[in-house]
């Protein structure tokens, strides 16, 4: 079924029984090796499946429920099905009631772990309402759940505790400072010996228009250059743009190629609206997205990472295009 949490609608199955693991890989169309998150009911449940040290349960105590995951050593008597062929797994309990009253349920049951990747094909935008999920899987999408529009609306913060130095895998609405803090130690980054972790490839989270990242003082020239080559733009950006850079009175059939969205103000504010902005656009037929890149601020991490993401899976499209026209 998928299931509303606090950061986006995941798609879920018993995350002990190899076959209902399988069936999310391939609804998904997810590749073998890259894992999953298994999704808790609280801290005493993580203990089933993950070996957990001083610092993930400083963490849990500190954020749990709640939007961070936590990648430690896969504990031994753990189903392995989740981890992607990796001796680690990442755990996180959700905060939204329903996930809760879902995973109590399931306990009371005899279950101990959910697998919930975001309800979504694998590599495109993640669902934050119950009607994307069923927008993006169509007639194979299972039982949705309806909770509502998803608070956080990206997802959840990786922290990496299967090394010395713990690493911040994933940005997400827990701070790199307020972990740091409960730590009390700065986070490394990710390096070439970090455990693989889900929503880290570098070209992700992409709708099927064109994404681009602009600085606010090159929006003007890019949008001319994208009107005068014929192509329906949106626009996020904080402030709408002058007509003067894309409308040319000689030539009215320009006016209906630019659609704007206004970026939110502050960072949690579009972290909410993100997924649903880019679904918005997506749903107006737009060639380009241009967007404004956020602030360079510590707050903004998750915003701009998404974006990157979905910024360099245009990029990787249009190299695997050019390929396949030069190897014709």
């Amino acid at each position: 079924m998928a299931l509303p949490t606090e950061t986006v609608y995941g798609l879920g199955a018993d995350a002990s029984q190899r076959e209902a693991v399988a069936a999310i890989y391939a609804l998904k169309g997810r590749p073998a090796d890259h894992p999953l998150i298994v999704h808790v009911v609280d801290a005493a449940q993580a203990r089933r499946w993950g070996v957990l040290d001083a610092r993930a349960r400083r963490l849990m105590a500190a954020f749990w429920p709640g939007p961070l995951t936590l990648i430690v050593p896969r504990a031994a008597e753990a189903a392995p099905w989740a981890c992607g062929g990796q001796d680690s797994i990442g755990l996180r309990c959700p905060s939204h009631p329903v996930a809760q009253a879902l995973l109590h349920r399931f306990t009371q049951l005899g279950g101990s772990g959910v697998a919930a990747p975001s309800a979504n094909r694998f590599g495109k935008v993640s669902p934050t309402t119950a009607q994307h999920v069923l927008d993006d899987l169509g007639d194979e999408a299972p039982l949705v759940l309806d909770g509502g529009a998803c608070e956080v609306g990206v997802e959840s913060t990786i922290v990496d505790l299967t090394r010395e130095r713990a690493a911040l895998l994933r940005p997400g609405r827990v701070r790199r400072d307020e972990i740091e803090a409960v730590l009390g130690q700065m986070l490394a980054d990710p390096d070439e010996h970090a455990p693989r972790a889900s929503g880290t490839l570098a070209a992700h989270y992409s709708p099927r228009a064109a994404v681009e990242l602009v600085d606010q003082s090159a929006l003007a020239q890019r949008l001319s250059d994208c009107v005068r080559a014929g192509q329906t733009v949106g626009v996020w950006s904080p402030h709408e743009p002058a007509q003067s850079a894309y409308y040319d009175a000689s030539e009215p059939s320009t006016w209906p190629r630019v659609i704007w969205v206004e970026a939110p103000a502050t960072a949690d504010d579009w972290e909410a609206a993100l997924y649903a902005g880019l679904r918005i656009l997506d749903a107006r037929g737009v060639m380009r997205m241009l967007v404004v890149a956020p602030p360079d601020a510590p707050a903004w991490d998750a915003v701009r990472d998404r974006l990157a993401r979905a910024a360099a899976a245009t990029a990787s499209n249009a190299a695997a295009g050019a390929a396949n026209v030069n190897h014709d």
